[in-house]
């Protein structure tokens, strides 16, 4: 009996060629012990192991490694044309990017040109266009080398880290007269006459403002209690700190999701936030208090989280960045943790935005979050494509926005600028003379 069973599978398996039914059956043999009843004790360890040693062999065979080869290229056939939108893209952007001229801030001249235009249109800067714009930010005199400014600073921080990137160029810089917004938001609308009002941050359609490196580069970024009293810090400094961070958090040990903390500053940031309570595997997005917070309902019903340091972010593979009010300060601090940035909208800009370029250096995300699910999946479906743009962001943001391309740009912009005026500057003697700071 038992010889007969052997011989009958035996024969199944040479003959026929559905090698899984085969499979099946010497493997029903094994684990019911089928064999057994007609096995001559002596015979049973030998039948045990010539039956294992079968199901090995046949598990080995051409046919079924051939099955199962080809399960693993219909799988990502299928995988890869499911994402081919994306990687299109990717594959687009890459192909068409130019890196910028090894040499300090050029990769904004551009935008430097841009933003200069309308004055180069209209032939310079009159002291009517200047006194005109006096009542929009700060007004600083630069007079044979020495800095002077209105007595009025709302920020004192803030114009304290513009005027140290104007100390660290007045020995060269030509007598001109500025008008530097200090606050949150930009100042000159489109549906108005232009005014020379330098702003950190603009929409491109909707302003006249002419972009300057934010204070925040030296000093006077938010502060976020506890983690950063008295704000965020020295850019140079920053930089630093988030490299260490990201060297203990290499690709390979991220958690693979997607991360936020922040204020609810804006409504647009709902959709993550809604995502993340619903599937937690997906992302972890939590809001923060802010100087605004009264209740609960100021951060979507739920207790506020924890603040997190930039450095801690470095964690996780996907890290978002929204607008606050205007830009965000954070996003040039995200790609230093050699994640991969997903950047929320596209029309808020700094004066270092229009150099990263979308799929290239950052995941680009619509301004309503609608395919924010989607694009998530896809990272996670693709990590070798995410840690790419993840090092090709990081790399931008290492070798292009050094301190050094930050004062360069400064100093292009105020030699461009005082080119453009059209009147001689004269001191206001009302005015005090600014001094740096020790």
């Amino acid at each position: 009996m038992f010889i007969v069973k052997i011989k009958t599978h035996l024969n199944r398996w040479v003959e026929l060629s559905e090698t899984k039914q085969i499979y099946e059956d010497l493997r029903d043999l094994i684990v019911r012990g089928q064999f057994m009843d007609a096995c001559p004790q002596d015979l049973a360890g030998f039948t045990h192991l010539f039956l294992l040693n079968a199901l090995l062999l046949l598990i080995d065979t051409p046919t079924c490694t051939l099955e199962l080869s080809e399960q693993h290229e219909k799988d990502k056939y299928l995988k890869a044309s499911r994402w081919s939108h994306y990687t299109e893209r990717i594959d687009q952007a890459v192909s068409a990017y130019r890196d910028c001229k090894n040499e300090p801030c050029s990769c904004y001249e551009r935008v430097l040109e841009r933003d200069l235009r309308v004055w180069n249109e209209k032939g310079g800067i009159t002291d009517k266009n200047l006194k005109a714009a006096i009542p929009y930010g700060v007004h600083y005199q630069i007079i044979k080398h020495k800095l002077y400014r209105q007595d009025d600073c709302m920020f004192p921080f803030r114009c304290r880290g513009v005027e140290h990137f104007i100390f660290a160029l007045i020995d060269e810089l030509p007598d001109m007269e500025l008008v530097i917004n200090v606050k949150d938001w930009p100042q000159v609308q489109r549906h108005q006459d232009p005014l020379p009002v330098l702003s950190f941050s603009k929409v491109r359609s909707q302003y006249w403002d002419i972009m300057y490196p934010a204070w925040t580069f030296w000093e006077g970024g938010p502060a976020v209690w506890p983690i950063y009293p008295t704000g965020l810090g020295r850019w140079d400094l920053q930089r630093e700190i988030i490299s260490k961070a990201a060297d203990q958090w290499p690709w390979d040990k991220k958690e693979d999701k997607a991360f936020f903390r922040g204020s609810r500053t804006s409504s647009e940031r709902d959709p993550l936030i809604l995502l993340s309570r619903k599937e937690e595997d997906l992302v972890d997005a939590q809001y923060t208090k802010n100087q605004a917070w009264k209740s609960d309902e100021d951060t979507l019903y739920r207790p506020p989280a924890k603040e997190v340091k930039l450095e801690d972010h470095c964690k996780y593979r996907y890290l978002f960045n929204f607008r606050g009010v205007a830009a965000s300060f954070r996003f040039k601090h995200l790609f230093m943790c050699r994640s991969t940035v997903f950047h929320v909208g596209d029309e808020w800009l700094e004066f270092f935005y229009p150099a990263l370029k979308p799929w290239v250096h950052y995941v680009p995300v619509k301004q309503d979050l609608s395919d924010v699910r989607e694009l998530l999946e896809f990272a996670k479906d693709n990590p070798e494509v995410m840690e790419q743009i993840a090092e090709r962001g990081r790399k931008f943001i290492t070798n292009h926005l050094r301190m050094e391309d930050v004062l360069c740009y400064w100093k292009k912009l105020l030699h461009q600028y005082a080119k453009l005026q059209l009147f001689k500057p004269k001191r206001n003697k009302s005015y005090q003379q600014v001094r740096p700071k020790d």
